[in-house]
């Protein structure tokens, strides 16, 4: 059975809704603190799966995401920089998706790169919504087929585009998720290459692309605002009672996506 880590910090709230996710794909889970795995860090060399929940760690003093993504940078780089190059599946939901952006594991290195010996400076981010305020509600999303993602793939599968429109939302709970790339080259390279997984149907914060989440090259470390640990069960969607019989027999978008990261992992740890 592979085992997932799941890295809490002060502030975070979202961690045993992300432990419940790997758990019913069929992981192991362990939950620790960051202080402890910056203490004792070689619990990263031993785990199939990594997941950064959601919340407001450190209270997200500062900007969202910024203690956390900097105790990384200064403690953990290396370790899941290795993490990152033997292909452990990662995911970001939210203030996980702010801390890594901040630390350089998203977008990570091109294509036929190798991931740097330092932390990558930044070149995107997650900033305030373009109304500035706070956004908690079900929203609609649309992903990507051609993109790497190991995370979103087969999502759109058995559906037709009206069921995909009910089937495909999450919900949001963010006052800074608007994604942003450093300049025109950044955003040019992530549209081409691959690498945006999933945008929103309404755009609902301004995102530039309408972009939700992004994955880095190889399509096993995955970012995005919205939560899909919150939407593990089909009576969590907002309309799930009008929901087709047929529809709610599979798994939800949610539980499938750590489903697709838990069969990656299985498959790398066969292959070593």
């Amino acid at each position: 059975m592979p085992k997932a880590l799941v890295i809490r910090a002060p502030g975070t709230n979202c961690d045993m809704e992300m432990c419940r996710a790997f758990e019913l794909a069929g992981a192991a889970v362990e939950l620790v603190h960051l202080e402890a795995l910056c203490a004792q860090p070689a619990a990263i060399a031993t785990s199939d799966l990594i997941g950064f929940p959601g919340g407001f760690s450190y209270g997200d003093d500062i900007a969202s995401g910024r203690i956390f993504a900097m105790k990384i940078r200064e403690r953990l780089y290396p370790h899941l920089r290795d993490a990152a190059a033997r292909g452990c599946p990662m995911i970001g939901a939210c203030n996980g998706f702010q801390v890594l952006v901040q630390t350089g594991l998203l977008p990570g290195p091109a294509v036929g790169e190798s991931w740097p010996e330092q932390p990558p400076s930044q070149r995107v981010a997650l900033t305030d919504n373009q109304d500035a305020r706070f956004h908690d509600r079900w929203v609609g999303m649309a992903y990507e087929a051609s993109s790497s993602c190991i995370w979103t793939k087969g999502l759109d599968d058995g559906l037709d585009e009206a069921m995909r429109a009910v089937v495909h939302q999450l919900p949001v709970a963010h006052g800074e998720g608007r994604f942003v790339a450093a300049n025109a080259a950044v955003l040019r390279a992530l549209e081409q290459g691959g690498q945006v997984a999933a945008r929103y149907t309404d755009n609902y914060n301004g995102s530039q692309g309408a972009i939700a989440g992004i994955c880095d090259a190889s399509g096993r470390i995955f970012g995005l605002m919205p939560h899909p640990e919150r939407y593990l069960d089909w009576n969590r969607h907002p309309a799930w009672t009008r929901l087709p019989e047929s529809v709610r027999k599979g798994e939800t978008p949610g539980l499938r996506m750590f489903r697709n990261a838990v069969e990656a992992a299985c498959e790398v740890g066969a292959g070593r």
